[in-house]
């Protein structure tokens, strides 16, 4: 090929048969006048994170004006920033709106983490945390202490629904997981055995309610899922659960990657898939029944919002977890302030508004997922089972 050529850039080397170049546009953004920038677009999961963060600030204004007394943003403003004053407005703020904002972003968050776990762990993507037996198990703990032993603290109850949920999940994990012979048979039993410890729990928590009227009352009103009349002492004690959980989700995230391939691949690679069970249970565990313990039991948070955000920036677990952490208070906290403004002068509990808003997400969520079309390779859940067995030989031929 002659030098004369525009398309090609020839050879330093003239004696070598390197293949010529050809030009590649640069990347940067360019101005009007022709001068590169050197600017580059942010990523879209980034503008998800920041409006995430701008729609929690005002979902959380919007909270502490919200209720059956209104207040104006600028007395919201004002008693925020001056607690110590001896206004109606700031009691109001700081005694209890301030501690139910602040228990809806721990519940949002922990439910959100927990589901992107759980649905990493199961490789299901119709998985929730509810699954390992928390929920039952935290209400059959409260229910328990309040029929058999008279507990009336809301503190203790608290603790109560940790330790409930926490051996209900412990349960589920020694049965379901223990000595499974291949991944299919694992998740199959993990998930027969959340199922039965579920109706187990179920039934002794309706046995108990049934013959114990003050049973009844307590379960009845915590089992709907409510944050009204949340204290700072509920939200700090669960906080280090909180907390404890998501650090491991983060821990996780390089193990679970790899664990989407198939245990094979994933302990061809190097990864402990025993141990990363473990720890993924133990971190579901934490965030689910902190979760549980302060405002009940609130469905389809788990489920939905990791979903939601797939939608947005795709399957990569790297960037579903941190935009979870966000956008799961979004949910449980714009549900809160619903509930309370459309039966005025009363209020919806959030599990309830949740359950609302969820259902039918959930099934535009199924209608998505099963494609629209008979085909598999069209459909979502077709894709990722081609991508998975395509993937398994890949990985396995490298190893070699």
């Amino acid at each position: 090929m002659s030098s004369s050529d525009p398309d090609t850039t020839p050879s330093p080397h003239p004696h070598t048969n390197t293949p010529p170049r050809q030009s590649v546009p640069s990347p940067a953004i360019t101005s009007t006048s022709g001068k590169k920038t050197g600017r580059t677009p942010l990523a879209p999961w980034v503008l998800a994170f920041m409006f995430g963060i701008v729609l929690l600030v005002f979902l959380a204004m919007l909270s502490f004006a919200v209720g059956s007394r209104m207040l104006p943003f600028d007395k919201v403003i004002d008693g925020f920033l001056h607690p110590d004053a001896r206004t109606v407005e700031a009691r109001i703020i700081w005694s209890k709106r301030v501690p139910r904002t602040f228990a809806a972003l721990l519940v949002g968050a922990a439910l959100a983490v927990s589901g992107v776990l759980m649905q990493a762990l199961s490789r299901n993507p119709l998985a929730e945390p509810g699954l390992l037996g928390v929920n039952s198990g935290a209400a059959a703990s409260v229910v328990v202490g309040v029929g058999v032993f008279g507990v009336s603290s809301p503190f203790v109850q608290l603790w109560l629904a940790l330790a409930g949920s926490g051996v209900a999940a412990a349960v589920v994990f020694m049965l379901g997981l223990i000595d499974s012979r291949s991944s299919f048979d694992s998740m199959a039993r993990l998930v027969l055995t959340g199922v039965a410890v579920n109706a187990c729990l179920g039934t002794i928590t309706g046995i108990i309610t049934m013959f114990n009227s003050r049973a009844f009352e307590s379960h009845r009103f915590w089992v709907v899922g409510s944050l009204e009349n949340r204290t700072f002492d509920q939200g700090l004690s669960a906080l280090p659960f909180v907390v404890v959980g998501i650090v491991l989700a983060y821990v996780l995230i390089g193990p679970l990657r790899a664990l989407a391939l198939g245990e094979e691949v994933a302990s061809g690679l190097g990864v402990p898939v025993t141990l990363v069970r473990g720890v993924c249970i133990v971190a579901i565990m934490c965030l689910c029944g902190a979760a549980t313990a302060i405002a009940g039991p609130i469905g389809f948070v788990g489920l939905v919002v990791p979903h939601a955000v797939r939608l947005l920036v795709g399957v990569n677990i790297a960037r579903v977890l941190p935009l979870s952490l966000v956008y799961g208070p979004v949910l449980v906290l714009g549900s809160d302030v619903l509930g309370r403004v459309v039966v005025l002068p009363g209020e919806l509990e959030a599990g309830i508004v949740t359950a609302f808003l969820g259902a039918p997400a959930l099934m535009v969520l199924v209608m998505r997922l099963s494609g629209g079309s008979k085909s598999t390779g069209r459909s979502l859940l077709g894709a990722r089972a081609q991508q998975g067995k395509q993937a398994a030989p890949s990985a396995k031929a490298g190893e070699a």
